[in-house]
Parts: C-alpha cells; structure tokens; sequence
C-alpha cells in the first residue's frame, strides 16, 4: 500500500512541480509525470533503507525524501 501512496504523491508533486516552474518545459506533461512518480517511488525506497518509512504520526521525512527523489 505504501508504494500506491508513493506513486499517488510522486504523480501530485510532479504535476504541481510543472505548474510552479516558470516558462515553457521542454518535456511533456506526461513524462513530467512519469519522473514525479519515479521520484516517489525512489524517495520511498530511500526512507525503507535507512529505517524511517514508518514512524508515528505525519511521515515528513519520507515525504521530504520523495519530493527530493526527481531533483
């Protein structure tokens, strides 16, 4: 369930990262997308391995890590 979550907010930052970037992407929506998922998925990985993927409360490492993952 928790890689459904990374690919729901991967596919959300990637959206709004497109819309608060400004001027013309040289890339399509689409793979904007695709690349915000990767992220996701990428930053979840990194918070399984190094031991805070579940924690109490609010995850803001792991969201911190999946916003970082396309960057």
């Amino acid at each position: 369930m928790n890689w459904l979550w990374a690919i729901v907010v991967g596919l959300i930052l990637g959206v709004i990262a497109r819309a608060i970037l400004p001027g013309k992407q040289a890339i399509p929506l689409w793979l904007t997308c695709v690349y915000g998922i990767l992220g996701g998925m990428l930053g979840n990985a990194v918070a399984g391995w190094i031991g805070v993927r579940h924690t109490e409360g609010f995850d803001w490492i792991r969201h911190l890590l999946q916003l970082a993952g396309p960057c």
